[in-house]
């Protein structure tokens, strides 16, 4: 029996350990600083947890050390040290945070471990990451990637029509942190929140659509012409964060208010943390489409992806987490079974770029009920 932990048990954290844990033949464990999470998963889950604080490196490496595989939960800002302690430790790791730094940095340190780092492996980047790995395998030449995904509450609320799906620190890093894209052959940098557009879909309507970060190890692993990825919200939320932005409500410098130092990310990360908290029973939903364009046997195609999923009543599961998280336990069964090959970091575009792969977490999501719609057509 394979040993796992899954270290984190947010949102996304349980998520994931909840369906590994479903496999006969896996053990699962989880780890967190809060003793409450721990009970609420032994207590509803059946799952054993260890109380650790993460952010100790040390204490992330000695706890690793009896386990087959590490899965990493925890919140961005953290997680570039959580992975680094794994493979320090060497051992082999799913990761899921949206840590700012590049990961591409461990890569020698991984490969001296001789151990495989898949990294991004959520929907965006993760899934998305994917499809074009996948697109790799299809097209003779791609040209263009274009990403539109998004988390949203079910009900939209005022102000801000929005909820946090996910960690809201890691939220406003989206909303932050500059944005590298790729236009006519160049990489270049914009704000984060620009080129806004609207956006129709079929199944929430019209939708805005901003540049955000995520195109991350896309980048420097698949040559692509024009590549871009939007984060979707509801029509009008983008104005008032931007709002937020320049009037300096996300600066990250302290300033002294009465003889105390405040940073006016902190104030503001605290007030918008009530604000986006998803209540009790909240019903969220995840939407992405994936556009690629690019010449197949002389000819223009397309590749079109599309994803959609609600809240799991039965299993009291938000859309975010089913979504980012099952994309990774697929991938880390993938692994177990011995089909990532690949030593160092290992984006999921690399791990896709075996056409089985790709169809197994496809499969695997569509198991799990999410909608998802894959088509390729082409033009002369």
């Amino acid at each position: 029996m394979k040993k796992i932990i899954v270290l984190g048990t947010g949102l996304v954290g349980n998520a994931i350990a909840r369906d590994l844990s479903k496999d006969d033949d896996l053990s699962v464990t989880v780890a967190d600083i809060s003793k409450d999470r721990i009970k609420w998963m032994k207590d509803l889950f059946g799952i054993d947890g260890i109380v650790e604080d993460l952010s100790n490196t040390e204490a992330v490496e000695n706890l690793v050390g009896e386990f087959d595989l590490v899965v990493g939960a925890v919140p961005g800002f953290m997680g570039f040290q959580v992975l680094q302690s794994v493979i320090t430790a060497g051992k082999n790791i799913v990761d899921i945070s949206f840590f700012p730094e590049d990961a591409f940095l461990l890569d020698a340190l991984a490969k001296e471990k001789k151990i495989t780092a898949v990294v991004d492996c959520g929907v965006a980047p993760g899934l998305s990451n994917m499809v074009l790995g996948y697109a790799t395998t299809i097209f003779d030449e791609i040209e263009s990637f274009s990403c539109y995904v998004g988390g949203l509450p079910q009900k939209r609320s005022w102000p801000f029509e929005y909820k946090a799906t996910f960690s809201p620190i890691d939220v406003i890093e989206e909303y932050t942190r500059p944005v590298r894209l790729r236009e006519y052959g160049n990489t270049i940098t914009k704000p984060a929140l620009s080129d806004l557009e609207l956006v129709d879909f079929e199944e929430v309507g019209t939708l805005e659509a901003f540049n955000t970060d995520g195109l991350r190890t896309l980048l420097q692993t698949i040559p692509v012409s024009t590549m871009r990825e939007k984060t979707l919200r509801y029509p009008g939320h983008a104005e008032k964060i931007i709002l937020l932005r320049d009037l300096g409500f996300f600066d990250d410098q302290p300033f002294d208010v009465n003889g105390v130092p405040i940073k006016p990310l902190d104030f503001t990360s605290r007030i918008l943390l009530k604000q986006w908290k998803l209540e009790e029973g909240e019903k969220d939903l995840t939407i992405m489409r994936i556009v690629i364009g690019g010449m197949k046997d002389g000819k223009h195609t397309q590749l079109l992806f599309e994803l959609y999923d609600r809240y799991d009543e039965e299993e009291k599961l938000l859309s975010m987490a089913r979504t980012t998280g099952f994309t990774c336990s697929m991938t880390v069964r993938l692994m177990l079974d011995g089909k990532i090959i690949n030593k160092g970091i290992c984006p999921p575009e690399m791990v896709a770029q075996t056409p089985s792969n790709f169809n197994e977490v496809v499969r695997g999501l569509k198991e799990r009920k999410i909608s998802i719609r894959l088509t390729v057509q082409g033009r002369p």
